[in-house]
């Protein structure tokens, strides 16, 4: 064999291994059933609840009239026990035939037919996490097929019931098996969290040409103590997590759990600013037909959505946790932008924090100006030696966006003489 042969054969080697897909290059949007609405297949007793088509019909038209699919929520994703407990004759996966009477084509069909994308659950092992078919290493290439000609547009791939050398064969085998398939279908695989999510038993370098996102972490659960102990595994491990986030691929610390019963409204507001801190994928998990109107503001905060959605997507981290229980994050943003959340732990009262710019890292000589990005409010002329303070609620946020708009060593750009003139104030970053 020639050098030339070989060499070319291990190129197609490896753009057979990549996902190479071009899906996700900011961190994906939309609705996942599971947090919520769990394993719950009675659908005799609770047709309003139960895993079924009715359910994902519903919550494809709320993301619809409610304004969520206009603010970038576009994925329908159904979880685990949609399917029928056997395969069928030829070995294929099936829908319930009671749950989903109609089949998951037409109700993919459906979910497009809205602008929407149809997101569909399988497991790498002998059996889903709820005990229905799984997905074994000779099974891969079908089921790949079979979601894509179903019409699906992005696969959750779990891990439970596979052990750690099974899934290093099977989870690179299914990007190789979706891009076969030549539909592109977005790869959301659990294998770090089966491998205690981090290196030497994960091979980031492997895993960012092999998934979209990645669950690294345990499950979240419908509680503060389960959010808060996402927030301490993410920023006790930031240095290995952060620099393997891009667009592309992501880390993923579950869902959003905001609307559900678990979380008062301030800790809603700090889950959402954490998770866009991180650049994590937002994917709710609540009843969209009942949510709150408090719930849905905070969800659907245009400038928190566009911060989160920032092309560049660099994930934050934690750069201060002060004896006092108030803690630091920072996530650089495009156009020299960024984003500041001050996030209390505390249960007692508000806690008034005063620091400055210059205390949290900024070295750019300029004026700031910021904004709040729950209450509006901007603050102007804002230096980095300039103290400041800002008042924090217990176990609440304030998170800020922060911008410069004109840099002291250089002298007034264009830019910034239109923004002296213009009497509405000129954003970089506009609503």
């Amino acid at each position: 064999m020639s050098l030339v042969v070989f060499v070319f054969i291990l190129a197609l080697a490896s753009f057979c291994q990549a996902l190479e897909n071009g899906l996700m290059r900011t961190p994906p949007m939309g609705w996942l059933a599971w947090e919520r609405f769990r394993c719950n297949i009675d659908c005799k007793n609770d047709p309003q609840n139960c895993i079924s088509e009715k359910l994902f019909v519903e919550m494809a038209n709320c993301l619809v009239t409610d304004g969520w699919k206009d603010l970038g929520y576009e994925y329908v994703n159904i979880d685990d026990c949609w399917m029928a407990k056997e395969r069928d004759a030829k070995g294929r996966l099936v829908p319930d035939p009671e749950r989903f009477p109609s089949g998951i084509k037409a109700l993919a069909d459906y979910v497009h037919s809205l602008g929407l994308k149809l997101g569909i659950y399988g497991d790498l092992g002998t059996h889903t996490c709820g005990g229905y078919p799984g997905t074994t290493l000779d099974q891969i290439e079908q089921d790949a097929l079979t979601f894509a000609e179903w019409g699906v547009d992005m696969l959750k791939l779990d891990g439970c019931y596979s052990s750690a050398e099974y899934q290093a064969k099977g989870y690179p085998r299914m990007t190789r098996a979706l891009n076969a398939t030549g539909r592109l279908i977005a790869y959301s695989c659990s294998w770090p969290a089966y491998q205690g999510g981090l290196p030497p038993q994960v091979n980031y370098t492997l895993l960012t040409n092999v998934c979209n996102l990645w669950r690294n972490y345990d499950d979240i659960q419908d509680s503060w103590d389960s959010v808060l102990s996402i927030v301490d595994w993410f920023s006790k491990n930031q240095d290995v997590l952060q620099p393997q986030a891009g667009p592309g691929h992501w880390n993923d610390p579950d869902m959003l759990i905001i609307g559900n019963f678990g979380l008062s409204e301030e800790q809603s507001r700090s889950q959402m600013a954490l998770w866009t801190i991180l650049a994590a994928p937002l994917f709710l998990s609540t009843d969209l037909r009942t949510i709150s109107q408090s719930s849905q503001e905070i969800l659907q905060n245009k400038l928190m959505i566009k911060i989160n959605q920032d092309p560049l997507g660099i994930q934050g981290h934690r750069i201060l946790q002060e004896k006092s229980h108030i803690e630091v994050f920072l996530r650089p943003l495009s156009n020299s932008a960024s984003a500041l959340v001050f996030f209390s732990r505390r249960t007692d009262m508000p806690y008034h924090y005063t620091t400055s710019l210059a205390k949290l890292n900024y070295t750019q000589n300029a004026i700031y100006e910021v904004q709040d990005v729950y209450t509006g409010e901007i603050i102007s002329g804002l230096k980095i030696e300039d103290n400041f303070k800002v008042v924090i609620n217990p176990s609440g946020v304030v998170m800020w966006y922060v911008y410069p708009i004109r840099n002291l060593d250089q002298p007034f750009s264009f830019l910034n003489q239109l923004y002296k003139r213009d009497t509405k104030k000129f954003h970089p970053f506009p609503l």
